[in-house]
């Protein structure tokens, strides 16, 4: 049930997970290259993708930052109650 509340104690993980993506795309280079340098083509092949993967989720994750806060009902809309279970 919604309290009311959420717009004022909501928080969002997206500066953790923009410095877990930091951490794992700098991790998956030093891979690639750690790979391809020793003659391991499958693990590079790996980790580049791996990277890829990384390079993706970080460009959202820095696209939704960017945006700032969305829309969130101020303290004057009531919260919504829970339904009914009579009309059932």
């Amino acid at each position: 049930m919604r309290t009311g509340s959420e717009p004022a104690t909501a928080r969002s993980a997206l500066r953790a997970r923009f410095w877990l993506s930091l951490w794992g795309l700098v991790w998956a280079g030093f891979g690639t290259v750690v790979f391809v340098l020793v003659g391991r083509p499958g693990w590079a092949t790996a980790c580049a993708v791996l990277w890829l993967v990384m390079a993706v989720d970080f460009l959202l994750v820095v696209r939704h930052l960017r945006q700032g806060p969305h829309y969130q009902p101020g303290r004057n809309i009531p919260p919504y109650w829970p339904p009914d279970d009579r009309r059932r």
